[in-house]
């Protein structure tokens, strides 16, 4: 009866909680991985060569030249530390071709990364 009880307690905390903040929370990384995750950030915005936007986000097309998918998977592993709000996909183009980085969310999630990502332009047809 009493893991019962503990039970309905965590999952009634859970539930009242509701969805993490569309904010950064920047004490997810240590002072290290910030200033690792700042260089890679950095990196991602040069190799971003068009910017595309979705419903519920925006992805990216990344030169694979300028940043290679070891480093991506490094720069979302961390953000999703930080930014736990995100959903991160990423396509590898098939013979080498580019990258590509859709990040995704709940409502509020395409506006926040529009402000964070302004100056990636966007696709033109």
């Amino acid at each position: 009866m009493f893991l019962n009880n503990v039970l309905t307690v965590v999952l009634m905390a859970a539930a009242a909680s509701g969805p993490s903040p569309i904010a950064c929370n920047l004490n997810a990384l240590t002072p290290a991985e910030r200033a690792q995750h700042a260089a890679l950030s950095q990196k991602l915005r040069a190799a971003a060569v068009a910017r595309q936007g979705l419903s519920d986000g925006l992805s990216f097309r990344l030169n694979p030249g300028a940043m290679n998918l070891v480093e991506l998977a490094a720069w979302v592993d961390a953000e999703r530390r930080c930014c736990p709000f995100l959903d991160f996909h990423i396509a590898l183009e098939r013979e080498g071709g580019g990258l590509q980085l859709s990040l995704t969310g709940r409502q509020g999630v395409k506006d926040f990364l529009l402000s964070d990502f302004a100056k990636v332009a966007p696709v033109t047809k």
